[in-house]
């Protein structure tokens, strides 16, 4: 077969139960030649892709939030906005069959690839040995929003994040892992808007303001729905960010902000001296924090910035 490297020849793993959290073990490849044989490229196409999902069971659910990326194109260009580069330590979430991954190694990076699927999980480095043999793989098996631990301090973190859960797992790796620096994350486009969103804009948020409490948040371009299999019925779009060189401010008062910052947003509509009472008393107890911490409580959640939550934060504690 020429041109492309049929899923026929990549070795599939075993339906095998795996305990959470464990690095994937060292894929054991059989001995046939026409399985070690080092392919003429090294990135999956919609065909291989297609047939892996195949061979492995895997039907793409949106339960997991799984489209997979079957466009080579897209895939370096991922990598390329996200400034990945050799020798660069990545964290990627849920790396499906490894389309994003293998982009990753190809220029020399090492991945740390957290997936929660254990067919998926057993097989990325049996794809990765026969695709790219001398790459750096670490599989985790796991739910991102549980891990506690990553090998290799990754420095950024580079995702196809699922989209029902793709806020929820960006704030928590950056609220557990302060190695990650930077990165980029496809997200469903609307969700990503609200990331990037600045105070007083009609899709400015709670996520706006949380991932600013972490760094500075921007789209970096959209992306085609035909670039997926299945194709997704939403637009998708990167998200680059970059961390503060500091934290804001403890974690106490990062509770504090966060805590403020929806129960403003879950009645956007109405004055913080309302919104806010229902954390700090009442209306009138609102209002003087709020004074005291120089922001006018007829405002709305959608005016402040990241730092006026956190002012209001600070004087809630002192008192």
């Amino acid at each position: 077969m020429t041109g492309r490297h049929s899923a026929e020849h990549i070795p599939v793993a075993p339906r095998v139960t795996v305990a959470a959290a464990e690095p994937a073990p060292t894929p054991q490849l059989p001995a046939d030649p026409a399985i070690l044989k080092k392919p003429t490229k090294t990135l999956l196409g919609p065909a291989e892709i297609r047939d892996l999902a195949e061979m492995l069971g895997v039907n793409p659910t949106k339960k997991l939030g799984q489209n997979f990326v079957i466009d080579g194109n897209t895939v370096r260009r991922i990598v390329k906005v996200a400034a990945v580069a050799p020798g660069d330590t990545v964290v990627e979430v849920g790396p499906g069959l490894g389309s994003l991954t293998l982009g990753m190694l190809e220029i020399g990076a090492s991945v740390v690839a957290v997936e929660i699927d254990d067919r998926l999980a057993e097989q990325l480095p049996l794809t990765v040995e026969l695709m790219q043999p001398d790459a750096q793989l670490t599989v985790i098996r796991a739910d991102a929003l549980k891990i506690t631990k990553l090998p290799g301090d990754p420095t950024r973190l580079v995702a196809n994040l699922p989209y029902n859960v793709s806020v929820p797992v960006l704030l928590y790796l950056l609220e557990s892992f302060a190695s990650i620096r930077a990165g980029v994350v496809m997200v469903q486009a609307e969700v990503g808007e609200r990331l990037a969103a600045p105070p007083g804009s009609k899709v400015y948020g709670s996520p706006s303001v949380k991932a600013a409490w972490y760094g500075h948040f921007r789209t970096a371009g959209k992306v085609s729905r035909q670039v997926f299999w299945p194709v997704p019925n939403v637009d998708s779009i990167l998200i680059a960010f970059e961390r503060r060189e500091a934290p804001l401010e403890s974690e106490a008062l990062r509770l504090k902000t966060f805590a403020l910052v929806d129960a403003a947003f879950q009645q956007r509509r109405k004055m913080l001296r309302q919104s806010l009472s229902v954390v700090l008393g009442d209306s009138s107890a609102a209002s003087a924090v709020m004074t005291a911490a120089g922001i006018d409580p007829t405002t709305r959640g959608e005016q402040l910035t990241v730092h006026d939550f956190l002012a209001i934060a600070r004087v809630w504690t002192e008192n």
